[in-house]
């Protein structure tokens, strides 16, 4: 498994999320990824906990691949439901303001030319996973960074569900990180397969995508 250092947070102060957004950026420069355990705020983390689990059962719905006209259901790929994240409730506002600072602070830092975000509420069952795939292909310039933010207390070894991040397509062994509350994942999109293995109890997280504007004359880029 994966240990990484991380900070403890009071998730109230400014100079955190400016240390945390510095060592995510400093991940990203060198490695391309970022792996800190437990750095999400924790009244945030807790907050959209509660609010994914005060969602309804019918407001999730069964993931897919691809997206408008080329989305497709696909069981041999991935098994978990999910639910877009939009503004309204506090706790999606809390979300959403927390990685907008982050996407700016990784423009100012970087220069990724970061546009736009899109995220999405996952829960994975027992049994539930998503095999090994890439959040973008190599070219595509949409998805461009990658956020994951994981909400299980308590969470053991034996519960699999771990996120298996692999170095590049020839990695088959990969990196194992335990979906434990407040954890952050973050990776370029194109650059790192991954793999969600199959959950033995009930599993929950964010999965995200910062975009970049790829808009031309007649197609809009990031949809509206």
């Amino acid at each position: 498994m994966v240990a990484v250092n991380h900070l403890a947070s009071d998730g109230a102060n400014s100079s955190y999320d400016e240390t945390l957004f510095s060592l995510i950026a400093q991940d990203l420069e060198q490695k391309g990824y970022s792996i800190r355990l437990g750095a999400l705020p924790e009244p945030l983390a807790q907050s959209l906990l509660t609010h994914q689990l005060s969602i309804e059962a019918e407001a999730f719905k069964s993931a897919g691949i691809g997206r408008g006209e080329k989305y497709l259901q696909n069981e041999f790929v991935r098994t978990d439901e999910i639910c877009w994240i939009t503004e309204g409730a506090t706790p999606a506002n809390q979300w959403l303001n927390w990685t907008a600072r982050l996407q700016d602070y990784l423009n100012r830092r970087l220069f990724l030319g970061l546009f736009s975000f899109e995220s999405h509420f996952a829960h994975y069952g027992p049994g539930d996973y998503y095999k090994r795939h890439c959040d973008a292909f190599k070219g595509e310039a949409n998805r461009v960074l990658s956020v994951v933010a994981y909400f299980n207390s308590g969470w053991a070894s034996a519960d699999g569900g771990e996120l298996v991040l692999y170095m590049n397509e020839q990695d088959k062994q990969g990196l194992k990180i335990v979906p434990l509350l407040g954890s952050l994942v973050i990776f370029l999109s194109e650059e790192f397969p991954h793999e969600v293995l199959p959950a033995k109890r009930d599993r929950r997280s964010i999965a995200g995508w910062f975009r970049v504007n790829t808009s031309v004359a007649n197609k809009v880029d990031p949809p509206v």
